[in-house]
């Protein structure tokens, strides 16, 4: 799981290091993995967290938004999940951030075989990176299909509102607060409440 708030997904009092460690640990009986140093240079590796001793002993108040999140997408890989679950991995992010944390997800999508299920408000991301939409609407699907299709085409009226709120469906834009948005990478689905 990669949560939506990077600054209140890590404890402050424990460095990087101890939050990959004990990550490993705790899987370590299914995965194989030991709690090793060269685990945990690995792992920050994986997410682009270079040279990994410039962020192993570092604090989470050291590091900025989008390598915390770096550090949470480490942390979820520590499990050798064959699933990501990634809830608003964005939405917090800096603007100019935003798009390589989701070419990350997209890059360990592919080179780790994840099957990734991002949750998001934000048509314009779900458009950029999922394969397949579901737009929900007080907890019911009301649109699904290909992301170029629902995003292009829309035949919901709640799935038009979406895009209608979001001028510019190239730039990362959220609709308006309260509404239901979830969709799917491939066959597997995901849902968020507003």
């Amino acid at each position: 799981m990669v949560f939506q708030d990077p600054f209140a997904s890590l404890n402050p009092l424990h460095t990087v290091r101890y939050h990959l460690e004990r990550a490993l640990r705790v899987h370590s009986a299914r995965t194989g993995r030991a709690a090793s140093g060269a685990e945990v240079d690995h792992l920050l590796e994986q997410v682009s967290l270079t040279p990994a001793r410039k962020f192993r002993d570092a604090y989470p108040h050291e590091l900025s938004g989008g390598q915390r999140q770096r550090v949470s997408i480490a942390r979820a890989l520590a499990a050798a999940p064959r699933v990501l679950l990634a809830d608003e991995p964005v939405s917090m992010l800096d603007v100019s951030i935003r798009l390589e944390v989701l070419d990350l997800i997209a890059q360990l999508r592919t080179t780790l075989d994840l099957a990734v299920l991002y949750i998001t408000h934000d048509i314009a991301s779900a458009r950029y990176f999922a394969d397949e939409i579901l737009v929900m609407n007080a907890g019911r699907i009301v649109e699904r299909g290909p992301a170029e299709e629902v995003t292009q085409r829309p035949t919901h009226p709640y799935t038009q509102l979406l895009i209608a709120s979001s001028p510019d469906p190239d730039t990362f834009t959220a609709p308006p607060r309260g509404e239901t948005f979830a969709l799917a990478v491939g066959d597997r689905e995901r849902r968020s409440p507003g």
